[in-house]
């Protein structure tokens, strides 16, 4: 690979990125005209609630690529993703509760109805800008990156790694969505934030509205996936996953190894505060659920369902494992967790690369172009 070329456009010469790209495009394209052009009796016809159940889908990969970011590159596994996504989804709320204005159920200008329920006197101080949309979209990226960059600046430099790190990222979580399921954070407790009304001024009970929040995570997702595709090729990248395969020795060629962590972990929590805050819009509702530990867990399977260390893999796996999990939900509401367990063992036993392992010839050609080293030595190179 030419390392000359900027690290934000080598992404676009490779092979596996522009078939994702495309493919990504043309499905976006495909369900955005069936959509607006078929009749509703078509059985062609998208509805509005496909086209908000993909966009939940598309906003679940964006947070399975995240994470596919640091465990699959730098060999981080994160139990505590889901709390950036809840941290962005939470960011997103907030701004969609102050536009709701006087048309809640209590009519007061300032105070969200839970607020007002719980006689609260005013707004609280952190509260204060998300009546603007810049500052909450601000925020989205500010929220989980600052929570990112403390929390794991504590845990690098200390030299946390391994099960011990991945049991401190769950209990983080677990610790926010205990803290969230307070009335008196602020955050609506256990019902969390709902009735939205709007964005950017666009209702969204319109299915305008919808379509055009789907079209906007499928923009996101290509961004993300760039910008992923980006920094694993890179030197940066190359250090990542020096770091991943030998820590020991990557230190001892003089390579700051808690600042590559730090500045991957940092980007990917962004990400995922983005995958949350597209996702709220579409869902309707933000809760301390999605803080649960479990959530976080799920992700995992998730990228490694799809394949770890591909980033299209994780895509895969998000879209494949919430699409079963919206069938057995359907035929099997009590068994679905066994029936998503079963199909981890069954891939886990016969796909150890995960679904990607199936397409090898695309993964011989993603790892040429992002020439991934195996030691900390070749990454000096």
């Amino acid at each position: 690979m030419n390392y000359s070329q900027s690290w934000l456009t080598r992404p676009f010469t490779e092979r596996s990125t522009q078939i994702f790209l495309g493919v990504l495009f043309l499905a976006v394209m495909v369900v955005s005209v069936l959509h607006l052009v078929m009749p509703e009796g078509s059985a062609l016809y998208v509805s509005s609630y496909t086209v908000t159940l993909l966009g939940k889908y598309l906003c679940y990969a964006l947070l399975a690529v995240a994470v596919d970011l640091v465990w699959g590159y730098l060999g981080i596994l994160s139990l505590g993703h889901g709390a950036f996504f809840a941290l962005g989804g939470y960011a997103m709320g907030m701004y969609l509760m102050r536009q709701i204005g006087d048309r809640g159920v209590y009519g007061d200008p300032t105070l969200p109805d839970f607020m007002v329920f719980l006689n609260w006197d005013s707004l609280p101080w952190y509260w204060h800008g998300f009546d603007m949309a810049w500052f909450a979209f601000i925020m989205v990226l500010l929220a989980p990156g600052l929570l990112a960059l403390v929390f794991g600046f504590l845990a690098f430099r200390s030299r946390v790694t391994g099960v011990y790190l991945s049991i401190i990222t769950q209990a983080l979580t677990f610790a926010l969505m205990l803290a969230f399921f307070r009335n008196e954070m602020g955050f609506g407790g256990n019902n969390g934030l709902t009735d939205f009304k709007d964005i950017l001024g666009f209702d969204l009970r319109t299915d305008a509205a919808r379509l055009g929040l789907f079209i906007a995570t499928g923009i996101a997702l290509a961004v993300g996936y760039v910008i992923c595709r980006a920094i694993v090729t890179s030197k940066l990248g190359r250090v990542s996953v020096a770091c991943r395969d030998a820590e020991a020795r990557t230190r001892f060629l003089g390579y700051r190894v808690e600042r590559v962590q730090l500045f991957v972990f940092v980007v990917s929590a962004m990400l995922a505060g983005v995958a949350g805050a597209l996702y709220v819009p579409q869902v309707g509702i933000i809760n301390p659920s999605e803080f649960s530990p479990l959530f976080s867990i799920e992700i995992v399977v998730w990228v490694a369902l799809g394949g770890r260390a591909t980033l299209y893999g994780a895509v895969i796996g998000a879209i494949i494992v919430n699409y079963a999990k919206t069938v057995f939900t359907g035929i099997l509401p009590d068994a679905w967790l066994f029936a998503l367990g079963a199909l981890f063992v069954l891939v886990t036993v016969f796909l150890p690369k995960g679904i990607a392992g199936l397409l090898p010839g695309l993964k011989k050609k993603t790892d040429d172009e992002s020439e991934a080293p195996t030691s900390g030595k070749e990454a000096t190179a």
